[in-house]
């Protein structure tokens, strides 16, 4: 609502009662913004757009799904190779370091 205040011909009182809120409030979201956004910009902080967040976001859920995924198949052959050795079929040296090394 407060980008669509900005629109031409828009006015906060326009947008604010085609959405059934108070211009004050609006008002109030509209000062919010603008200080939330000199305070990034004084802290040096970068400042992005919700839909670029929201990517990053996604981006982040898919890696750590992708994590999860690695971190069990890794625990499922390090399982698998432990069996293994203790029935003896694998006779040579350990392929995998002892659990306190890593």
């Amino acid at each position: 609502m407060v980008a669509e205040c900005e629109q031409p011909g828009m006015s906060v009182s326009l947008v604010a009662r085609r959405h059934g809120i108070s211009a004050s409030l609006l008002f109030r979201w509209k000062k919010l913004m603008k200080d939330g956004g000199m305070s990034a910009i004084e802290s040096g902080d970068e400042v992005v757009s919700a839909s670029e967040m929201k990517a990053l976001n996604k981006k982040v859920r898919e890696l750590e799904r992708m994590l999860g995924r690695k971190t069990m198949e890794a625990e499922i052959l390090r399982e698998a190779l432990e069996v293994a050795q203790s029935k003896k079929l694998i006779s040579r040296m350990p392929l995998l370091p002892p659990d306190d090394t890593l």
